[in-house]
């Protein structure tokens, strides 16, 4: 069990943005959606969806603006959306405490170890960086995986597409949330949200 969690941690502090909206109910618990929001250095603002039960928010609901710190693992789920399947990706929360903004400060780490599960793929960015997508898949409890998209960048993405399937991984980075805009079948622009792992160290095991 403590292997497991070590293997998918993520340590978050930052400010409500919306929630918490009903999510789930598991044995009897509810769980409920909360965004979250963390500010990079460069001033943009990831917006990560947290899953927290009833029982962790301490008999009241985080209200909007209000400071969170929370850690937990990332957990991902395939949703069908408009007859697609879907990879949603979340942060499933296992502590959190509402902070003052005395001692505050925002924080975005995550640590994971898993195994490639797709071929990796490099390519360049529009702005011209290199860059190389990563699937990782990392196990959990009852022989369960969560299939973690990650992206590595610069000398991490020469690193990333000499990798092959099934080599085990550790990886250090931030969970972050990115806009895109997608064509639909029926010829509509629209702007839809990549959440990912975006690599800062990676080694092979």
């Amino acid at each position: 069990m403590e292997h497991l969690l070590e293997s998918n941690a993520v340590q978050l502090s930052g400010r409500v943005l919306a929630g918490p909206v009903f999510n789930h109910k598991t044995y009897g618990e509810a769980f409920y959606l909360v965004l979250l929001g963390i500010f990079r250095k460069s001033g943009y603002e990831d917006k990560i969806r947290l899953i927290v039960s009833e029982k962790l928010m301490g008999g009241r609901s985080p209200r909007e603006n209000e400071l969170l710190s929370v850690s937990g693992q990332i957990r991902t789920y395939n949703r069908e959306v408009e007859g697609r399947s879907k990879l949603e990706v979340t942060v499933f929360v296992r502590d959190l405490a509402y902070c003052i903004e005395d001692d505050f400060s925002y924080e975005n780490h995550v640590a994971i170890e898993g195994f490639i599960c797709k071929d990796p793929v490099r390519r360049t960015s529009p702005l011209g960086r290199e860059i190389c997508d990563l699937m990782i898949a990392v196990n959990r409890m009852y022989n369960k995986s969560d299939y973690i998209p990650s992206i590595a960048w610069g000398r991490n993405a020469a690193f990333g597409e000499s990798l092959r399937v099934g080599d085990k991984v550790s990886v250090e980075g931030r969970i972050q949330s990115r806009d895109y805009r997608k064509f639909t079948e029926k010829g509509y622009l629209v702007t839809k949200t990549a959440y990912e792992v975006s690599v800062v160290k990676i080694e092979l095991i």
